[in-house]
């Protein structure tokens, strides 16, 4: 069986970036704080339109914020 997940670097990225809050960063990709909250905890993956918009915020490639993994768990 696989275990499939979207990983991401947003906290380590919003600390390089002068420290933007997760509110900050909503509001630019114009989602709520509890959307942010979500995708930087793995529970929620966003929408490839919204992984766009939060990579065009910081400034990097969409791979340098989001990760696809792919674990065999057998």
């Amino acid at each position: 069986m696989e275990k499939r997940q979207v990983r991401n670097n947003i906290r380590k990225l919003r600390f390089h970036h002068d420290e933007i809050t997760q509110e900050q960063l909503a509001a630019k990709v114009g989602v709520t704080r509890q959307t942010i909250i979500a995708i930087e905890g793995g529970k929620y993956a966003p929408s490839l339109e919204l992984a766009f918009r939060i990579a065009l915020v910081f400034g990097v490639p969409l791979e340098e914020v989001f990760t696809y993994t792919v674990e065999d768990t057998q």
